[in-house]
């Protein structure tokens, strides 16, 4: 298993990445802003992103958008393939994301907006702390990448302060967080309510 640096020579991935996405957002339901293979195209040809490989065949993937001037960086669309999961490739992935854009953008602060648990975990392992969508970019093209979401409207209502995802943010101005155990139950009480909020709402 490889996980190298994604360029030009990675194309013939585009669609299969693209396809890993979509079915990843069916089978959960929630949480994954689908992107097509034109989009993933621009990612591999600027190499702000990483692709596992193990002998030639797709593993994983995963990619970092830029956004205020160079302030902020995401990293996003991170997706395991169905017959590399629970391997702990996700893992290895998102530590060589996260290097890669503190080696780019060794100033920019680093953001991600999540449902899964373990993609907060290892945020968390990584030094990101829990914050409000008000911390995060005000660029309106991010917020624009989320309309694929099905929850999409949830965003809309509360005028992007706040929906299912919780965002978290690595602040390289901030001294190293100390290693900490994540409370994974309140993460998992936290989802848990915004469901019952903004379900219940959408519902009525």
């Amino acid at each position: 298993m490889k996980i190298v640096i994604a360029n030009e020579s990675h194309f013939k991935y585009a669609q299969i990445i693209s396809d890993t996405i979509t079915e990843s957002a069916k089978v959960r339901g929630t949480g994954i802003a689908q992107r097509t293979p034109e989009y993933i195209l621009k990612r591999l040809q600027n190499g702000n992103a990483v692709i596992a490989l193990d002998d030639g065949k797709f593993a994983g993937f995963c990619y970092i958008e830029v956004w205020g001037n160079k302030n902020f960086v995401a990293n996003s669309g991170l997706i395991v393939h169905p017959d590399y999961r629970k391997q702990g490739l996700a893992k290895k992935i998102k530590k060589a994301i996260f290097e890669l854009s503190r080696d780019k953008f060794p100033n920019a602060k680093i953001f991600g907006i999540t449902t899964g648990l373990a993609v907060m975990k290892m945020n968390y392992e990584l030094g990101y702390k829990p914050v409000t969508f008000s911390e995060l970019t005000n660029d309106p093209d991010f917020w624009k990448g989320c309309q694929t979401c099905k929850n999409f409207d949830i965003l809309t209502r509360t005028e992007q302060k706040m929906c299912l995802c919780t965002g978290m943010l690595f602040d390289p101005d901030t001294k190293k967080y100390k290693s900490r155990k994540l409370n994974g139950k309140a993460f998992q009480r936290l989802k848990e309510m915004k469901q019952n909020l903004f379900l219940k709402k959408k519902s009525k």
